[in-house]
């Protein structure tokens, strides 16, 4: 494990990383050794001096989901980041892109918990029983750490390169449809970029959720009724420039969209 002092040296660099739009080295050429328990530590701390300086925590954020992107990073589970209030817009919001660092979006679907979920042993039965609703969402992701190289240290340790999302579309009901089969159509600028469907999260996007709740136990923490859960992304990252508009179709659930300024 590193020293307390690397932690606080860590959370100083990507603070000024995020305030100055700037990238720092990676951190596991810097940090022999450095462990996913090191790389929460350091978002934790980001987490606490955030809700320190008065911004409100109102959920997480799932991320490594699928298959591809876990053996990119050679790991066999997700990551997870934090969401505050000022992370989040509304649809057809207009975003000034300059306050991100690699900008990319990605579709997923969020949970609206409305109990409780408490681990370890939560299940995926015991998510569909504690949502309220799911609603589309695109996630902007934002790496304030350099890209090429990135591990799994790397990345949990900037927040899962969580940067912003972008709720929108239909808020339903976790009965009134097979989530696995929610699908979604991306475009930039009016043309399309990717499609998927949203059992690539996991066979069910419940099951990204209920790792969090089991894996947030580990770390003496839980869900807390009423937070935004973002549950991994369907699609591949697609980059976006100052100027670009993002659009998602997920048919029956509607659309969400925005501007880059």
């Amino acid at each position: 494990m590193l020293q307390d002092s690397d932690i606080t040296q860590i959370a100083d660099d990507l603070a000024g990383a995020e305030r100055n739009r700037t990238m720092i080295p990676l951190l596991t050429k810097r940090f022999e050794g450095m462990t996913v328990e090191d790389s929460y530590r350091v978002q934790n701390e980001w987490r606490r001096r955030g809700i320190e300086a008065g911004r409100r925590p109102v959920g997480r954020k799932i991320g490594l989901t699928s298959k591809p992107m876990q053996e990119a990073t050679g790991i066999t589970e997700p990551d997870y980041g934090a969401i505050f209030a000022d992370m989040v817009h509304e649809n057809g919001s207009v975003i000034e892109h300059a306050q991100f660092s690699n900008v990319r979006v990605e579709v997923e679907l969020a949970f609206v918990l409305k109990d409780e979920l408490t681990g370890p042993d939560v299940t995926v039965f015991d998510v569909l029983r504690a949502t309220e609703y799911v609603v589309p969402a695109l996630e902007i992701l934002s790496s304030r750490i350099e890209m090429e190289g990135r591990t799994i240290v790397d990345t949990i340790s900037d927040n899962a390169a969580m940067g912003a999302m972008v709720y929108g579309g239909r808020p339903v009901a976790v009965d009134a449809l097979d989530l696995r089969w929610v699908s979604a159509l991306l475009y930039r600028n009016e043309t399309i970029q990717d499609s998927g469907v949203a059992a690539a999260v996991l066979n069910h996007p419940a099951t990204g959720v209920a790792w969090l709740a089991n894996k947030l136990a580990e770390h003496g923490d839980c869900l807390a009724a009423g937070e935004i859960i973002l549950a991994g992304s369907f699609t591949r990252p697609m980059w976006v420039h100052p100027g670009d508009t993002v659009f998602a179709d997920y048919g029956e659930l509607g659309t969400v969209t925005c501007r880059f300024e």
